[in-house]
């Protein structure tokens, strides 16, 4: 994330020293509005204990009521980094350090937007909410049968627990959850060449009740927009 800030800074300072000189052309009021972006995700409590990080992207389309208002459809995909405090258990278990994990976040949400754009700077805040699907995978699958002592990184798998023990009555390689869940966040635009294409880094909240183990991140999302 500290890297992130810096490169947030860095790019601020490029882009707006050279906005400086741009002339006034295109329109600054289209009445379709899209983006494209790049979301880092810090995850929070409890999924930060399962997972180290993520990245992955981010598209919007949407509607400009007008300079201030807009309704905006969003997809969004994070690429999901388990941290070896998640995979050592079934590392173990399996007698085996080379098993390794990954998995996906698929976002499909609706949002309203509410911004005050100026000629070259502009500020907004972004909330709504929609599905949120979460899916994990393990390179090794873990054989039907296996007795195994219950542990808090065996539910991000997809695994069950009764009386302490892990419950195996399935060859387990893989597993998913969906739930509808909310977001919000504030974001700051900078002018980039002819209006209306806009770089843009946003900072959103997104909170969904999956199943197993709550989904909390922060996303930092850089990107171009239109």
């Amino acid at each position: 994330m500290k890297y992130a800030v810096t490169f947030f800074v860095w790019i601020s300072f490029v882009l707006l020293s050279s906005n400086l000189g741009a002339q006034e052309t295109g329109n600054d009021d289209p009445s379709v509005t899209t983006s494209l972006g790049i979301p880092i995700s810090a995850p929070l409590s409890p999924i930060s204990r399962q997972l180290a990080g993520a990245w992955g992207v981010s598209s919007e389309i949407g509607y400009n009521f007008d300079r201030k208002n807009a309704l905006i459809g969003e997809f969004m995909w994070n690429s999901l980094y388990p941290t070896n405090e998640a995979l050592q258990p079934i590392r173990v278990a399996l007698q085996s350090p080379h098993v390794n994990g990954h998995g996906n976040l698929f976002a499909l949400t609706s949002e309203y937007r509410f911004e005050l754009r100026g000629r070259s700077l502009g500020v907004y805040f972004i909330g709504g909410g929609g599905l949120y699907y979460r899916s994990a995978s393990l390179s090794k699958p873990v054989p039907t049968g296996t007795t195994i002592t219950c542990d808090p990184a065996w539910i991000w798998w997809g695994f069950s627990c009764t009386v302490g023990v892990v419950t195996n009555n399935a060859t387990i390689a893989s597993s998913s959850t969906r739930a509808f869940g909310a977001n919000g966040g504030v974001g700051l635009t900078i002018r980039v060449g002819e209006a209306p294409y806009r770089f843009f880094a946003e900072s959103r909240y997104h909170f969904a009740p999956t199943k197993n183990v709550t989904t909390q991140l922060i996303v930092v999302t850089f990107g171009i927009r239109y």
